[in-house]
């Protein structure tokens, strides 16, 4: 009887450590906590509509730090090596940088000192495009249809402004897009169009001379982007692609656009492949290539249409708070679900968007908050105080975790 109640003992001690290993063998495909947190060396910043407050926020350890701008009601740019910001002052005519501190060593970030200004200023007439391409920056200045110019390495030099390319053109609200030979593609207007639209591009040198006139014209030009091969612009005439030998070609919009044209046009991680959006039809994918024009999400109720940090997925963002995550090799979702509440279409204040490989951040400009959305299961993980009333947002630094 003693035998047979230790070897009952035995078997229900080896069924348990049998079901434990069970269970131990169901987690291995489960990720990881550290997995779900940010990268160490990601930060975002915001400005803030109604002060000169702009906060840095470290979303891997939900910390924040303010600073105040020049002005208030700020536009925010993420430079192209990822450490610095342009903060472009519209209506009061200045260029601001800023420094995050972080200095990418490839497998590695360190920290380069404390996040701050940069000495880097500019002063020019209603700087509005900010671009950051081939080791430098650059403003299209509407009030007098010039660019401003600077080297990213100039940021922290001491009395170091932003310099003009004067190109002779009309003031205008225009673009500009850089080539990696240096030169420039830029719009110019000729009043063959009402209003402050610019009707054509040309090519042009870090001088302001003339390389290539215009060989296309159209019914008016709004947005761009490029790749360092190819410039593309939104235009009413089709997408408008301009290569840096001068040669332009037009890609006509689906038979179902009627007068809609894409007002914005947004760079991939893939060569001549764009994202072309406009609220009235929805968010496309651009292959200059191939010349086609195909749907990622066919909705008119996007409230912001982002591409991630890495440029490799797309987020969107309706007006009635849901989100959805595209792969932009596939074009199919990869995750969606009501994230916010509902945004009027009439709000005076919206919600803006920016994404990382694992999170997406969206202002609440009712609550003075940062979201943090957790990608993998499309909940909210944070939220992070930030100013009162945030305005604009952008990912800075780098999706690395490692220091030295």
């Amino acid at each position: 009887m003693k035998n047979n109640y230790f070897k009952l003992v035995y078997l229900a001690a080896l069924s348990l450590f049998a079901v434990s290993c069970s269970n131990d063998d169901d987690n291995t495909n489960e990720i990881p906590e550290e997995a779900l947190l940010e990268y160490k060396h990601i930060r975002v910043l915001l400005s803030d509509e109604k002060t000169n407050e702009l906060t840095l926020v470290n979303p891997s350890e939900a910390t924040t730090a303010s600073f105040n701008a020049k002005f208030a009601k700020s536009s925010l740019y993420t430079t192209e090596s990822g450490r610095y910001a342009g903060i472009i002052h519209r209506t009061d005519n200045t260029v601001e940088t800023f420094d995050t501190g972080l200095e990418s060593h490839g497998d590695h970030v360190d920290i380069d000192g404390l996040p701050k200004f940069g000495a880097l200023t500019g002063q020019s007439l209603l700087p509005t495009h900010f671009k950051s391409k081939i080791g430098e920056l650059l403003t299209f200045n509407d009030g007098d249809g010039t660019l401003s110019v600077a080297k990213e390495s100039e940021i922290n030099t001491a009395g170091a402004k932003f310099k003009t390319i004067n190109a002779g053109l009309l003031a205008h609200h225009g673009a500009m897009a850089s080539f990696a030979n240096g030169t420039y593609a830029i719009t110019e207007k000729d009043n063959t169009v009402a209003g402050t639209l610019p009707e054509k591009v040309k090519i042009i040198d870090n001088t302001g001379k003339t390389l290539f006139e215009a060989a296309l014209s159209t019914k008016g030009i709004h947005g761009n982007a490029s790749d360092g091969t190819y410039a593309v612009f939104g235009s009413a005439s089709g997408v408008l692609v301009v290569e840096s030998s001068g040669k332009q070609k037009l890609i006509a919009f689906p038979e179902d656009f009627g007068t809609a044209w894409f007002g914005t046009i947004l760079e991939t991680a893939s060569k001549g492949k764009f994202i072309g959006y406009t609220a009235a039809k929805g968010a496309y994918l651009i292959d200059v290539v191939n010349q086609t024009i195909n749907p990622i999400l066919k909705n008119t109720t996007i409230m912001q249409c982002k591409t991630s940090y890495d440029k490799s997925k797309l987020g969107v963002l309706l007006h009635s708070g849901e989100f959805k995550l595209f792969s932009l090799n596939s074009l199919q979702a990869e995750k969606e679900g009501k994230v916010i509440s509902e945004t009027a279409t009439d709000a005076t204040s919206k919600p803006q968007m920016q994404l990382t490989e694992n999170f997406a951040y969206i202002t609440s400009p009712s609550t003075g908050e940062l979201l943090q959305l957790n990608l993998t299961d499309m909940k909210i993980a944070k939220k992070i105080k930030v100013s009162a009333t945030p305005y604009t947002i952008t990912v800075l630094g780098f999706e690395n975790s490692k220091s030295h």
